[in-house]
């Protein structure tokens, strides 16, 4: 099993192997497993994807992203807000008409109805990166349409699929459009690619994600 010293030398030596992210202004702590970064990017973008390469690594129980985004580039609400709307416009995988914006103090919520979680997914991606952004809070709710056992059905069988996934040591409850994932995964890694497989599924609003993550041998 990999010490906190350790974990910690793994996640600066890939945060500095990431060419979109410069390692230099983020700071590294390890608790138990637990990731702490902290430091000051130049995007939203940027704190996005350092959290994304951290929780790839074995080892990693969990992350928290205490990291501060300060835009090079300063943008006003108003300019942030008309980007967003015609970012959601262009992607031809997110319904614009059905999403609102809402910018203040650089910070983006979305709000508004779609019928898989991927459209909500694709409109949170869509003004991730854009100039100005500090944070993106996504509040698009997906319209649960199908019954309960199909759901759970569909989940388990995506569970199965995914070749990174050992789905027997996961197990899942639906109660309406909700999905509990439960039970122990070897890595923070395939604990989030659990939780994909159930937002996956058609009419999944929620997925609480209460799989842990278990010590290396």
């Amino acid at each position: 099993m990999k010490s906190d010293m350790e974990l910690r030398r793994d996640v600066e030596q890939q945060l500095e192997w990431e060419p979109s992210i410069d390692g230099r202004r983020i700071g590294v702590t390890v608790v138990d497993g637990i990731v702490t970064l902290t430091g000051v990017v130049g995007s939203y973008s940027e704190k996005w994807k350092a959290e994304r390469v951290v929780e790839r690594l074995a080892g990693v129980r969990g992350i928290a992203n205490d990291i501060v985004v300060e835009p090079t580039a300063e943008r006003n609400d108003t300019d942030i807000a008309k980007a967003a709307v015609d970012a959601l416009k262009w992607n031809v995988l997110v319904p614009s008409d059905r999403i609102k914006v809402k910018v203040e103090n650089g910070w983006v919520r979305l709000t508004g109805e779609v019928n898989w979680d991927y459209q909500r997914r694709a409109a949170e991606r869509a003004v991730r990166d854009l100039p100005g952004v500090k944070g993106i809070t996504n509040l698009i709710a997906v319209v649960p349409g199908v019954a309960p056992e199909q759901v759970k059905k569909k989940i388990e069988e995506a569970l199965t699929r995914e070749a990174l996934l050992d789905a027997k040591g996961i197990e899942v409850d639906v109660s309406g459009s909700t999905v509990t994932l439960r039970g122990t995964v070897r890595s923070w890694a395939e604990r989030r690619e659990a939780e994909m497989a159930a937002w996956s599924a058609p009419g999944v609003s929620e997925v609480r994600n209460q799989i842990s993550v278990r010590a290396a041998a």
